[in-house]
């Protein structure tokens, strides 16, 4: 069948679509509430980048029909695991990370695991973290004793006397079961307020050992209440040291999520009676410019069945188009909800902002790359920024004016390719006249040269410079082939061309981060210079007067005597030794005329 009449019979119900290649190879799985409208909509409007490519290589669509969304949400889900489209975002594996099991067995064993095995055992996490998982185990351990054997612990096994107690038993880490001398009632309700404490309801499990506590005490049994009582001391420190966010807010999932051009960082916390008991953070790779309403769709589901929640609330930064049975969506905008929410977002910052310092470290070309793709999208740039060069004027009250001009390549100083020009044509300290001599000076020569230009020029200043640079790329016939842009210091304003309005980034963005650096470059560079300039013209001036003496013979004499006092107070053998006799006496004779005026 062929595409065009696979498009023309798509149904008007929700389901989920499968795209394939020519070779049958599934690109790309997606849920929709209208198959139909959503499918057509990839082949009616303009793609860009990944998305473009993908529809391009569709040569088969195959759907699958459900009752409803969230039903297509589940099936999207189980396709993307099972068939890893190339085209679909999907979530971190993370079959590393260690899980509490609960056996399936009589006397039931508790212990972390690294591999899930469905056989009806139960498993709580994944831990994000393996010592938070053995510490809560061992705390579990130190008020419940529990066996550790793999012994085959049946009825008619334990009544045979097959087993006996072993050393677990007499230093009281088992009350053995093995022998009859803990029933497995008692063995039971045990694990049942062990599976509490790990929900993290930690109330029912105080109540049942104050309970026995005050039963021992009433029976005169002192030593076993004292017992219990340390019991309880550990759980009611365990529970001081969980994040207590408010005690009404009960059984609630949170997300939280930050993006930036590449990826998602998603959040998730699980609270229940007040507390976060849980707390995890992914990276999700982008594949085809997804929105975060996209992504946190997906990721939602599939969290919440890695954590087996069952919460009847969700607190979400924003609305997405997602029914889920007998679950409320909700977005707080005031009070302890919205700061929970707000504090599930900083951890998806603050994990984005260590995912960046790692591939910084790690991969510094991938992190140039990612820089650069979010400077073309922030200053709505034609194409990345490979090539930057920024411009800085320097003078002092009108002297010695010099302008840098700085060279980044990739988000980086090209230190070999500053220069520095001494203006020529500007009287006095005017400094837009300045901008538009350098700008054009330096283009000029480049496309004399047939030298590579840059794909932005960055101008240290606000609209004025700017307009003046602008005016020299006119002449030039650059203006519009290449973008320009002038950076303001009080407040960091980036301003373009015919636009009275500025752009205000980010303050922690990696692209004004680049802007700062290249106008500050421009800035230290230009006044070293210009010192250095107006230094030379200091210490020399005098020399300069001395007819038959040149700059290359005062460059000697200040190199040794380092200063023209010191030259002055020199023997005439010193100055004739280093210089000749003939110059010697032209200088010696200045300095004396000049010393009898």
């Amino acid at each position: 069948m062929s595409l065009e009449l696979q498009l023309k019979t798509l149904p008007n119900k929700p389901g989920v679509y499968q795209f394939f290649d020519e070779e049958n190879k599934i690109l790309y799985v997606g849920k929709a509430k209208n198959l139909k409208k959503r499918v057509i909509s990839y082949f009616n409007k303009e793609n860009f980048g990944k998305t473009k490519v993908l529809v391009s290589k569709i040569r088969n669509i195959k759907t699958t029909i459900v009752d409803t969304e969230y039903d297509a949400l589940l099936l999207e889900n189980n396709l993307i695991k099972e068939y890893l489209p190339r085209y679909n975002i999907r979530l971190k594996d993370d079959k590393t990370y260690p899980w509490i099991c609960i056996r399936k067995e009589p006397f039931p064993r508790i212990f972390l695991t690294r591999k899930l095995v469905y056989e009806g055992s139960e498993y709580y996490g994944p831990y994000t973290s393996v010592i938070v998982a053995r510490t809560l185990l061992e705390l579990i351990k130190s008020i419940y004793p529990l066996r550790t054997c793999n012994l085959d612990l049946k009825k008619d096994k334990i009544e045979a006397n097959k087993y006996s107690v072993c050393l677990e038993y007499h230093i009281h880490n088992c009350l053995g079961p093995c022998e009859e001398h803990q029933s497995l009632e008692n063995y039971l309700d045990n694990v049942q307020e062990i599976r509490e404490i790990i929900k993290g309801n930690i109330t029912e499990p105080l109540n049942s050992l104050r309970k026995k506590m005050m039963t021992f005490a009433g029976d005169m049994e002192f030593e076993k209440a004292q017992l219990i009582k340390e019991k309880l001391d550990l759980l009611e420190k365990y529970q001081a040291k969980s994040t207590v966010i408010s005690p009404t807010i009960s059984n609630v999932d949170v997300f939280g999520i930050t993006t930036d051009e590449t990826a998602a960082y998603v959040n998730y916390f699980k609270i229940v009676k007040g507390r976060i008991i849980q707390s995890y953070t992914t990276e999700i790779k982008k594949k085809l410019d997804e929105s975060p309403e996209e992504i946190l769709e997906k990721t939602l589901v599939e969290i919440r069945k890695k954590f087996q929640s069952f919460s009847k609330e969700i607190y979400l930064p924003f609305p997405i188009d997602l029914d889920i049975p007998n679950v409320k969506l909700s977005i707080p905008k005031i009070g302890d909800k919205k700061k929970i929410l707000d504090l599930s977002e900083r951890n998806a910052k603050e994990y984005r902002l260590e995912k960046l310092k790692q591939v910084k470290i790690i991969d510094p070309e991938r992190h140039s790359n990612r820089i650069m793709a979010e400077m073309k999208m922030l200053l709505h740039l034609p194409q990345e920024p490979r090539l930057i060069e920024g411009f800085d004027n320097s003078n002092i009250q009108g002297t010695n004016p010099v302008s840098a001009c700085v060279v980044f390549r990739n988000g980086k100083p090209s230190k070999g390719e500053y220069r520095i020009f001494n203006v020529k044509s500007v009287e006095g300290p005017n400094d837009f006249a300045t901008m538009e001599e350098v700008i054009f000076r330096r283009y000029r020569r480049q496309l004399d040269e047939g030298n590579e230009l840059p794909q932005l020029i960055l101008i240290d200043g606000g609209k004025g410079q700017l307009s003046s640079a602008y005016k020299s790329l006119e002449l030039l016939g650059l203006a519009g082939k290449i973008p320009i842009i002038g950076i303001a210091k009080r407040l960091e304003e980036i301003y373009f061309p015919h636009d009275s309005i500025p752009l205000y980034l980010d303050k922690t963005s990696e692209t004004l981060k680049v802007l700062q650096k290249v106008r500050d470059e421009a800035h230290r560079y230009g006044i070293t210079l210009h010192r250095n300039k107006r230094s030379k013209n200091t210490f020399t001036t005098e020399l300069d007067n001395i007819s038959g003496i040149g700059e290359k013979t005062i460059q000697q004499l200040l190199s040794h005597f380092k200063s023209v006092q010191a030259i002055k107070k020199a023997s005439p053998a010193e100055i004739e030794e280093l210089i000749g006799k003939k110059r010697g006496d032209l200088l010696q004779e200045y300095f004396r005329l000049d010393h009898s005026k």
